[in-house]
């Protein structure tokens, strides 16, 4: 018996021996997530030539290039973008359907991050009265947090609020945003008491006020633009009330009490950001400790400048000039802060956009707008003639309509017929319409990774209203003479880019169908946790 006994115990000396049980899982010091907001995708080819070897280029030329990226829902706005970037899902289940949106309940429109709970910690204004509270899923950040018991730390950045709160999710260290009555970072009491010493610091510096004194100029020749069309356009806006929109853009006519905010449309928004992530990284000391943490950096001076300008501008061409050695600087103090292969970082954006419709009505190509007010006005009237009342309609916005069903009940009308008369006067009277859909039509239905719906993954049934529509491409709900807009489910606003570099990032382009929704899914993958619990992306990396 105790041979047996000698011999088992034998066995499993041989069979174990040599095995480390308390080897760690392996991980990156830190992820880095950087969201430009407004990036096409094919800026990343468009603007090549102009690229160092150190920005962009190093990122596709040495990391993961997805050529095929795109959204899988509308709307794509900046709040929805950022949203189902780091929670690997749409607005049917993390519940951000727009930037702003009509609230049921109260019968007035909300922002997203808004939260009146909330004061500012870092001025004294209301643009820190904010929070991730409409925020309905985890973040690939939350999850980290989770994972490490809270260990991990985590510091979200950006010009815009809400390209800052909802990338941070539900628990990170901080998140920090620009207040553009002020010029310096602020953040929320949901976050923080006080702000750090490093941010009062930072913000001691006065970095706007210097921008301010300088102006915006060309980082080359006028005559080594790609740009064919006039510096001069007649379909960009006049944004510094200059008389004109080509360079040299200065701040001199800007009025004193919104040159901060005229700051963010000026590659200086950028730079200021870009300062502030550094210095983040240094008293954060971001990279440093036990387990990984993670940097959620968003760059929103692009969306502001694209807004007014349109892809085809002088201005949107050296702002991706200027960003490229922002991201090459950043890249660059990385490596010398957290080290070379420590961290892994992935690059997209919230959303694309639109040609200046201005110039493609000139061109011929197909635009226009469905006319909001006069579509407004339009459906008024046929609910009044039909239903004998205009106010069953509650809202228009975002191209969905809200009814009020208590004058419909009130009225002993059926919600179904009503909803389904109105859709289909939509779809019989307005060709710039493309598809309508009635809330019985999408509420029973299952949201899916692939682009089978875009409506369908963008609706929310708690928020989202009785009936959406999506318009023809190219067409606006008002037509812009000046500047553009996004918002649409075509590849002009969905294409973006998806970048990964560093740890255990291998160098491949990569061309088959992908969704922005897939990020939170690899990041996950890569650092061994669980992904976010509404994710419906999958791991992209091999």
């Amino acid at each position: 018996m105790k041979f047996k006994l000698l011999l088992i115990a034998l066995s499993f000396f041989v069979l174990f021996a040599g095995q480390d049980f308390a080897q760690p899982v392996k991980r990156p010091k830190l992820v880095v997530g950087i969201v430009i907001d407004q990036m096409r995708y094919d800026y990343l080819y468009k603007f090549k030539p102009y690229f160092g070897k150190n920005g962009f280029n190093k990122l596709m030329n040495d990391g993961t290039n997805f050529t095929y990226a795109h959204f899988n829902y509308v709307p794509t706005f900046t709040g929805p973008g950022h949203t189902s970037i780091y929670t690997g899902t749409t607005p049917f289940y993390h519940g951000i359907i727009a930037n702003d949106w009509y609230n049921k309940a109260s019968g007035k429109m909300i922002y997203c991050v808004h939260d009146k709970n909330e004061k500012s910690i870092g001025s004294n204004d209301n643009e820190g009265a904010m929070s991730p509270k409409r925020l309905e899923a985890t973040t690939i950040t939350d999850q980290l947090k989770l994972a490490t018991n809270g260990a991990a730390k985590v510091i979200s950045i950006s010009l815009k609020d809400r390209a800052a709160i909802l990338p941070g999710g539900h628990m990170p260290n901080a998140a920090y945003w620009y207040d553009g009555k002020t010029g310096d970072f602020i953040t929320s009491s949901y976050y923080l008491n006080a702000l750090p010493d490093w941010v009062n610091k930072f913000n001691a510096r006065k970095l706007a006020d210097k921008y301010l004194s300088g102006e915006w100029t060309l980082s080359l020749p006028v005559s080594d633009y790609q740009i064919t069309a006039p510096d001069n356009s007649p379909y960009e806006k006049d944004v510094f009330s200059e008389g004109k929109t080509s360079f040299p853009h200065s701040f001199n006519n800007v009025k004193p009490g919104e040159k901060y905010g005229a700051l963010e449309s000026t590659p200086y928004g950028n730079q200021i950001v870009e300062e502030f992530v550094k210095a983040a990284i240094e008293n954060e000391k971001l990279g440093k400790g036990k387990e990984t943490d993670f940097l959620a950096v968003s760059f929103s001076s692009t969306d502001y400048i694209g807004h007014s300008y349109g892809p085809n501008s002088f201005e949107v061409e050296d702002t991706y000039i200027k960003l490229d050695s922002q991201i090459a600087d950043l890249i660059k103090e990385l490596d010398e802060k957290v080290g070379k292969g420590n961290y892994v970082l992935f690059l997209t954006a919230d959303h694309a956009v639109l040609m200046t419709p201005g110039l493609l009505k000139e061109r011929r190509l197909p635009t226009g707008g469905l006319g909001y007010k006069s579509a407004d006005d339009s459906l008024k009237a046929f609910t009044a003639r039909t239903f004998g009342n205009e106010k069953i309609i509650a809202n228009f916005s975002n191209s969905q309509i809200f009814l009020d069903r208590k004058i419909i009940e009130a009225k002993g009308l059926d919600i179904h017929k009503v909803t389904r008369q109105i859709a289909d006067y939509l779809r019989d009277n307005f060709p710039e319409i493309a598809s309508v859909f009635t809330r019985d039509d999408l509420q029973n239905q299952t949201p899916s990774r692939i682009t089978t719906n875009l409506t369908l993954n963008g609706f929310n049934p708690e928020r989202s209203g009785d009936i959406a529509f999506t318009l023809q491409p190219g067409y606006l709900l008002s037509f812009m003479d000046k500047g553009t807009t996004h918002g649409a489910p075509y590849n002009y606003d969905t294409h973006v880019p998806m970048l990964f570099y560093g740890w255990h990032i291998p160098k491949q382009t990569i061309n088959t169908p992908v969704y922005v929704v897939d990020i939170a899914a690899t990041i996950a993958d890569l650092l061994k946790i669980q992904e976010p619990d509404a994710c419906i992306g999958i791991p992209l990396i091999k």
